[in-house]
């Protein structure tokens, strides 16, 4: 499955950095990183809850990717 992150949505608040840690981050500036975009089994239900959970939905994921 693959992530999609639309950057001009994205408010950095870090529900997701909370939610997935090892795919989401904050950089210096507070701009959001994606350690992968490439979700594997072990971390699909944490990333499910983090784009389920994004306040204004920037974050996606394509199931069948």
């Amino acid at each position: 499955m693959k992530l999609s992150v639309d950057y001009d949505l994205c408010e950095s608040n870090a529900l997701c950095v909370g939610m997935a840690p090892q795919i989401f981050d904050l950089d210096d500036d507070d701009n959001l990183e994606i350690a992968t975009f490439d979700i594997g089994d072990a971390d699909a239900p944490s990333v499910r809850r983090a784009v389920a959970s994004c306040p204004r939905a920037a974050l996606s994921l394509d199931e069948n990717a």
